[in-house]
């Protein structure tokens, strides 16, 4: 099937950090702090869903609160780090908000995410994602991880339901 046609069932994003939300660097401080660096039109596009009421979720398997509270100033409510089960932080945003797998896109990049790509609506990927990745995803970006492919997905679900580019959405 087509991934344009399943874009106009989605009512939620779900998103792992590193590899799709960052490049995958993970920079160690001397007082051993990890640094991460985010794209900012990932971090437009991740505000402006959360503002035009489309569930916008984390699952990943890191630990840093910075990341929460950068993730948080966007208005992302739903955050789950240190996630060693995916599967059972989706059940729970699922049984949270009664939602169906069928209005679920997830991005992720590497083998943690397999199983629960195999289970949501829309599986999709950055560019430079693991191949054993790639191979399940019904959407590869044509951005690489920390990119901007969450913008790209986002941007294409918005636009499909006329929530694009509207006059109030031009600031930030």
């Amino acid at each position: 099937m087509n991934y344009k046609l399943i874009l106009k069932e989605i009512t939620t994003f779900v998103f792992d950090v590193d590899g799709v939300l960052t490049d995958g660097t993970v920079t160690v401080l001397p007082n051993e702090e990890p640094i991460r660096i985010f794209n900012a039109k990932d971090g437009y596009a991740l505000q402006l869903a959360v503002k035009k009421g489309y569930n916008v979720a984390i699952i990943t398997g890191g630990k840093s609160m910075a990341v929460k509270q950068r993730l948080e100033s966007l208005g992302i409510k739903d955050i789950w780090l240190g996630a060693s089960n995916k599967i059972e932080a989706l059940e729970e945003l699922i049984s949270m908000y009664n939602l169906k797998l069928e209005n679920i896109a997830y991005m992720g990049d590497d083998i943690p995410d397999y199983e629960i790509l195999n289970k949501v609506g829309l599986p999709t990927c950055p560019k430079d994602a693991a191949p054993e990745i790639r191979s399940i995803s019904k959407y590869i970006s044509y951005k690489n991880g920390g990119n901007g492919c969450a913008r790209d997905l986002i941007e294409q679900v918005l636009k499909i339901h006329g929530n694009w580019m509207r006059k109030e959405d031009r600031k930030w």
